[in-house]
């Protein structure tokens, strides 16, 4: 079960447990030591797949694969819910995931790393709250704030652990999330880039929003594997393309994950932690969590 207790203010060193949510190429198993593969029934129904909980140089870690490790599941149809709620079922303090990504900036180039700071929701078939008044156990309506979007100290964590692989990493980029599996017309592909998107993905929303609610601190790594279609003159964005692009850049986010899993441990996130609980409990609405 999720607990949150509302009323737990203690601040002792909480012990640091990070699960890890990849794509294709990014749910590789053989990161982990120590390997014990686990299944998790949830109150939303099964996860994309087991989870498999191990270490990364003595931290402990939980790894899912976000499409299945058969990447059978399209966009709309991953449970974004039951994969959220196994991973802090787990344990797990942090969330950390992978994204291939399209870029609508110039200065994005196919092949370049980006660590996101916010995103804009396009999706339109997809719950985005555990407070639904569908579990007895989770009362009321949670009025989630949604900024900061994402962890600004586990952000800071992935930057400098690319600096210090020496890997150039953009610093910051606003992603919109689109339902898919499509991929977008062109006129919508300018729409976003006036909207100021730096990014189009199929996968962050819901997830960076049920991580918030569940007082997980989220970061992520995002590859651009393509112009997506807005750029005159250029093909539009194909999976051949994409997948290739991916492949040839994979091994870099690993290394990244892999340093930054080894910083995180080395900091003490009690505070952290507690805020995320009050932000959910000061925001949720004739109950608790």
């Amino acid at each position: 079960m999720l607990h949150i207790k509302c009323e737990d203010t203690d601040l002792d060193p909480v012990p640091v447990k990070i699960g890890i949510i990849g794509g294709s190429g990014l749910d590789d198993p053989d990161i982990l030591e120590e390997r014990k593969e686990t299944s998790i029934d949830t109150p939303f129904g099964s996860p994309s797949d087991a989870l498999i909980a191990g270490k990364i140089n003595g931290v402990d870690c939980v790894l899912l694969a976000r499409h299945g490790r058969k990447h059978d599941i399209m966009p709309t149809n991953v449970n974004y819910r039951a994969n959220i709620w196994a991973m802090r079922a787990m344990g797990c303090t942090h969330l950390i995931v992978s994204t291939a990504c399209g870029s609508l900036r110039e200065e994005i180039k196919p092949g370049d790393l980006i660590i996101p700071n916010d995103f804009i929701d396009r999706t339109t078939k997809r719950v985005q709250t555990f407070y639904d008044g569908q579990n007895a156990n989770l009362k009321g309506v949670c009025h989630l704030p949604m900024y900061p979007a994402y962890s600004e100290r586990t952000r800071r964590i992935l930057l400098e652990s690319a600096k210090e692989l020496n890997y150039d990493v953009h610093n910051k980029a606003t992603i919109v999330t689109i339902e898919g599996p499509r991929f977008s017309s062109r006129s919508e592909s300018t729409m976003f880039r006036l909207w100021g998107g730096d990014l189009i993905n199929m996968t962050t929303c819901p997830e960076i929003v049920l991580a918030k609610e569940a007082g997980l601190l989220y970061g992520s790594i995002a590859i651009a594997t393509d112009y997506d279609c807005w750029r005159m003159g250029c093909e539009g964005v194909n999976v051949q393309d994409v997948l290739k692009t991916f492949t040839e850049n994979v091994a870099k986010v690993k290394q990244i994950l892999v340093k930054s899993v080894s910083n995180i441990a080395k900091e003490d996130w009690s505070e952290d932690i507690l805020d995320a609980k009050e932000c959910i409990c000061s925001n949720t609405m004739s109950g608790k969590m």
